[in-house]
């Protein structure tokens, strides 16, 4: 007969520092005083439970920023995950700050791929095995290739980030700890939903790998995806829900029996309030309220950013405020830069904060035409046509880009109404990060972009520049020429 064991395995990612609740058609959602509540409840209700979170715990919340993540850490060691990956985002304090956040975390803190490049050391424990209810479950933690952003100043710090690396080095830590007798094995993501099910189909069923739960690219799912017999999950992104697995366990055959899966949503009707946990919130609330909650304008109406891949409002907006502030021709704002879907019509200074946190540098890079349209070109590749996990910006006025959805291309550009001559010369605006990752994202190397003239920082706080243009004005209207259309048909 069977030895069959309960497991409820609960998980989140892409959390951002999202720690308050807030109103959603009439109902408080979200906010981890009820996430924390809910994860307790089930601990209380269910015999085995764990907790996991894949990646991006950081950054989103002036709270957040305001300490480093260091609150964040704080708030999570009180809801009491069991096991978490790391996220990009993780790395954004930079890397040193990184491990000094994993000493502070109370929770095993997993990454199977960030190593030191002179001896392949890894900076992390590439796995935990914890032990319930009689069963051994291990979580290996696998990045995304975003990291490198960040890292590749730091020479000395390497990654692999290939779909079927990450698939040999799992069947590699899977291979060693057989004899263990691993009864559940769960893959701890951050590399988005596609990747996922491509590292699911490389996987060597005889590696024994159970689940894979996900994250970065905040996918909303009704149901699992199962590639080559593994149930891929994502919980989307922030505290407004939470995935739920329940799985029946054979622990003589070290697999699933059956599971069902759903996502909870945090609310009062599932998740009752975390009271201690709401009283640290406070505390920190109060403090980041004195430094944040300030006037600083107002806009026309609510301005809008609902997708990355799309040219939004707020895009067309901030890009022509920095355009204009530092003297450039063109200003390039990554999409993934502003963080929220909505702002104002009142805008206070913690609203311009959590929009767009990264208080970045802007380099100005003088290229000549045909180098513009060739970065164009890179950006509006197929890729970015299919789903994949690519890199879109939003542009500033003059610029008039034209795509076309079924040729999967940029067919048409010019500049203030004219076709770009090949030998015109532009100042350019890049952030610190799409600057610093000329390569990958534009087709051109960093020697190439100062071949015209050395790059040049034109300003060291993006945020300072958007506080002291908004400030001055009474009310903001959003630019309503379109610089960024596609084709659909």
């Amino acid at each position: 007969m069977a030895n069959l064991k309960k497991l409820t395995l609960l998980h989140s990612n892409d959390l951002h520092g999202d720690f308050l609740a807030e109103e959603v058609n009439g109902k408080l959602m979200g906010g981890v005083s009820r996430l924390s509540g809910y994860v307790q409840k089930v601990r209380a209700e269910e015999e085995n439970v764990l907790y996991a979170i894949s990646g991006d715990m950081l950054q989103g919340s002036v709270i957040d920023s305001e300490y480093r993540g260091i609150s964040t850490i704080e708030i999570m060691n009180m809801i009491g995950p069991d096991v978490a990956t790391l996220g990009n985002h993780e790395v954004d304090y930079g890397l040193g700050h990184l491990l000094f956040i994993e000493k502070c975390a109370r929770f095993p803190i997993v990454n199977a791929n960030m190593y030191l490049v002179n001896n392949r050391k890894r900076l992390f424990n590439s796995h935990v095995i914890l032990e319930i209810g009689g069963m051994k479950v291990m979580f290996i933690g696998i990045l995304t290739e975003d990291v490198l952003a960040m890292t590749r100043q730091e020479k000395i710090v390497g990654t692999f980030v290939d779909v079927l690396e990450a698939a040999a080095e799992v069947g590699r830590i899977c291979d060693s700890y057989q004899t263990e007798d691993i009864d559940f094995t769960v893959l701890l993501t951050h590399i988005g939903f596609e990747e996922d099910k491509a590292l699911a189909a490389a996987l060597d069923p005889r590696w024994g790998v159970d689940v894979i739960i996900g994250g970065h690219s905040h996918t909303l799912l009704e149901e699992p995806a199962v590639v080559n017999g593994i149930p891929i999950v994502q919980a989307a992104c922030g505290t407004d829900q939470i995935g739920r697995f329940d799985f029946v366990v054979d622990t003589d055959r070290n697999a699933i029996e059956s599971y069902e899966w759903r996502l909870v949503p945090i609310d009062s009707e599932n998740c009752p309030r975390d009271e201690a946990l709401e009283r640290l919130v406070a505390k920190y609330k109060q403090a980041t309220d004195e430094i944040y909650c300030r006037y600083v304008t107002r806009f026309e109406r609510e301005l809008t950013h609902p997708r990355r891949d799309r040219e939004s409002e707020l895009g067309r907006l901030f890009a022509d405020v920095l355009r204009d502030s530092l003297r450039l021709d063109i200003m390039m704002v990554g999409s993934g830069s502003l963080r929220n879907t909505v702002m104002g019509p009142l805008v206070e200074y913690q609203d311009l904060v959590e929009m767009y946190p990264y208080n970045d540098e802007i380099y100005r890079v003088v290229v000549n035409g045909a180098m513009l349209k060739g970065m164009l070109e890179r950006v509006f590749r197929e890729e970015s046509f299919e789903g994949e996990h690519t890199e879109m910006y939003q542009y500033s006025r003059g610029l008039e880009i034209l795509c076309s959805a079924p040729e999967r291309r940029m067919i048409e550009v010019s500049f203030e109404g004219e076709p770009i001559a090949d030998d015109r010369l532009f100042r350019i605006g890049l952030q610190s990060y799409h600057f610093k990752n000329m390569e990958d994202s534009f087709g051109l190397t960093l020697e190439e972009a100062g071949s015209i003239e050395p790059p040049k920082v034109v300003v060291t706080s993006t945020i300072d520049v958007l506080d002291e243009h908004f400030s001055m004005q009474e009310l903001v209207k959003c630019p309503a020429d379109l610089r960024w259309r596609t084709i659909e048909g």
